[in-house]
Order: structure tokens, then C-alpha cells, then sequence
């Protein structure tokens, strides 16, 4: 590990530093500013995805992936919102939070299955160490999940659950090479705009090396940013599909939610435009379809992620907006096959 990285990380850094360059942990700057994390030392296979799952969908057209936003241990509200979200999104990101804990990842996946979604895992380093890790990994693939999202993970906020240690025996990209060694399909996530700007292509190109299959991406403040990240990224060999973060919210809450992650960044403009028109559930839900299109006009972004809580009105009320949201685009993207036939398959 890194002598001074708070999460132990090799292949640093982590999503987290702030703009000024910052530890999103400690008090100093993060350590891999200044030396960078050495290069990935031999390529992992990355095993063939799964039938009929996002990925294959994503060779054939644009695909929606929604954050699963549920109550808690609550397999009654996986179900619910699970039958909201799964007839027009292609995936469920089931995401896992520093301050607001959940049932297993496996058990957690198994419940969205049986309520018919697709589930696409997130596996995070803070709370396991390597053997649970390898125990979740062949749980979600005997399962059957469409396949696992790899992270380092957020540290705890101070104050949130102070007593309990932070496990970090491995990071994001290790993590990625021991699901790829266990079967799955490894998304990484990377923040464009996170510090160090410019070393951030080279770091996903370390993640493709581990074993990672797909890319989601953080929101970034405007198309030009996510068309000149995508770029940078192939110039220096990175030949993964991309999915690009969408920000979902109708109201302040839902906005600050997203506003509040580290290298996250939303245009402060649209923000404003929503919460101040005189309906911003259906302004809202016009600026997420209108980014999505944006966004996958990129070339390299095969989908979009719906994230955030949709709404201050409840799991239920944030499901059924990123559900609208969902079918516009892939009404969307009909259109435009209809229109142009065959150009979604090259």
C-alpha cells in the first residue's frame, strides 16, 4: 500500500481528493498527486458477459442502467421499487453507502432478481477484507448477477458509526482483477473531473489492464468535458464501453444529495433552472432525458446511468421519476432507429 493513503490503496488514487487536491480522509493532500500508482503488471482476461445482459444489449443500442434507491433492509421496498424501474431500464445499479448500510450484496442482489430486475452488484473495499470479498464475488456469480461494480469505497463521514474500524484491504482495481478471476463482468467507475484531472485516462487504462469490462462515469459539468474525458481516455488505449452519470433530481433535497459526493460535479445552471420552474418534477425529469441525449451522442458512451434519489418524496416517488425518465430515452432511442436503421448495431 500507499505509506500515507488513509484507504491503503496501491493503484490510487480513489475519487475522492477535493478540488484543491485534498484527501477526502485526512488532513494533507493525497499522496498519489504527486507520485503516481505504478502501472497494472499483467493484463487479467476479462471473462465473456452474461447472455442477454447489459453489456451484449449495449453491441446492439443505447441502454439505460437506474440507481436502486430502497428503505434499508426492507426486501418489501426492493420489490416495489424493483416492479417501478424494471420494465424500462435494461439494469439496476444496487449501490452501497457509507452511512446508510443494507442487507449482504448477494442476498441484496438475489431480492431484486426475484422482483424480475437485472442487477449489476456494487462491491466496496471499506467494510470487507479480502475473504469476504472473495466469498461475495462467488455468491453474486452463482447468483447470477449481469455483473459487479468495483470500488474502492467512500470513507466513513466523521461521526457516522464511529466505533467501527474501516476494513480497505484491497482497492478498486484489485478488487476488479479478483471478479474478473471469479467469472463476472467488472464495471470500474472513474470521475473525470476528480484530481488529478489529466492522470485519470491513464488510471482507467490500469483498471482495463485488472480485468474491467465497462466503465460508468461521474457526472461531469458539461458535454464538452464528458466528450474530451472519452477522448483522452482512447488516446491512451482505453477501449471500454462507457455509460455516462445522469443526475436525476426534481427538488433541493435530491439535488444536494448528488451535489455533496466527491469529484461529482453538475452544472449549476440546470440546477437553478430546475428548482426554480414552476413545476420541477417535469422539469426535472426534461433535463435528465435532455443529458442523457447528450450524452449518447459521445461516441464511446454506449448508456447512461440514472443516479440520485429522483425525489424527497420517498423511494417509491424517486422511482417512478427516473422510471419516466427511462422510458423517454429509450423511446428515444426508437426514434432513432427508426430513423436511422442499422446504425445502432455498428
Amino acid at each position: 500500500m500507499r505509506p500515507g493513503c488513509p484507504k491503503r490503496m496501491v493503484f490510487g488514487p480513489c475519487g475522492g481528493p477535493t478540488d484543491a487536491g485534498r484527501c477526502e480522509v485526512a488532513d494533507h493532500r493525497c499522496v498519489f498527486l504527486d507520485d503516481p500508482a505504478p502501472p497494472w503488471p499483467h493484463p487479467v482476461d476479462v471473462p465473456p458477459p452474461r447472455p442477454g445482459g447489459l453489456l451484449e444489449l449495449a453491441a446492439r443500442r443505447p441502454v439505460v442502467l437506474t440507481d436502486l434507491t430502497v428503505t434499508p433492509f426492507d426486501p418489501a421496498s426492493v420489490r416495489a421499487v424493483v416492479s417501478v424501474l424494471a420494465p424500462d431500464s435494461d439494469a439496476v445499479l444496487v449501490g452501497e453507502h457509507q452511512n446508510r448500510p443494507d442487507l449482504p450484496p448477494t442476498q441484496l442482489a438475489g431480492e431484486v432478481l426475484a422482483a424480475g430486475g437485472r442487477p449489476w452488484t456494487t462491491l466496496a473495499c471499506r467494510d470487507r477484507n479480502r475473504l469476504v470479498l472473495e466469498q461475495e464475488l462467488a455468491g453474486l456469480a452463482l447468483v447470477g448477477v449481469d455483473g459487479v461494480l468495483c470500488v474502492t469505497g467512500d470513507a466513513r463521514g466523521p461521526g457516522v458509526r464511529p466505533g467501527i474500524t474501516q476494513v480497505f484491504d484491497v482497492d478498486g482495481p484489485r478488487l476488479t482483477a479478483m471478479a474478473a478471476r471469479a467469472g463476472l463482468s467488472a464495471a470500474v467507475p472513474e470521475s473525470p473531473d476528480a484530481p488529478p484531472v489529466d492522470a485519470r485516462p491513464g488510471r482507467l487504462l490500469t483498471k482495463q489492464r485488472a480485468g474491467a469490462a465497462l466503465c460508468v462515469l461521474n457526472h461531469v459539468h458539461s458535454p464538452a468535458r464528458l466528450r474530451a474525458f472519452v477522448a483522452a481516455a482512447r488516446a491512451v488505449g482505453v477501449r471500454l464501453p462507457f455509460i455516462a452519470g445522469v443526475a436525476v433530481f426534481t427538488d433541493e433535497r435530491s439535488a444536494r444529495v448528488l451535489q455533496a459526493f466527491p469529484g461529482l460535479h453538475l452544472d449549476d445552471a440546470v440546477v437553478r433552472a430546475v428548482l426554480g420552474a414552476s413545476d420541477p418534477v417535469e422539469a426535472g425529469i426534461a433535463a435528465a432525458v435532455e443529458a442523457a441525449r447528450t450524452a449518447l451522442a459521445v461516441e464511446g458512451v454506449v448508456g447512461v446511468d440514472l443516479s440520485g434519489l429522483g425525489s424527497d418524496r420517498g423511494v417509491l416517488e424517486g422511482a417512478r421519476v427516473k422510471a419516466e425518465v427511462a422510458r423517454r430515452i429509450k423511446e428515444d432511442t426508437v426514434h432513432d432507429t427508426v430513423r436511422h436503421p442499422g446504425e445502432d448495431t455498428a
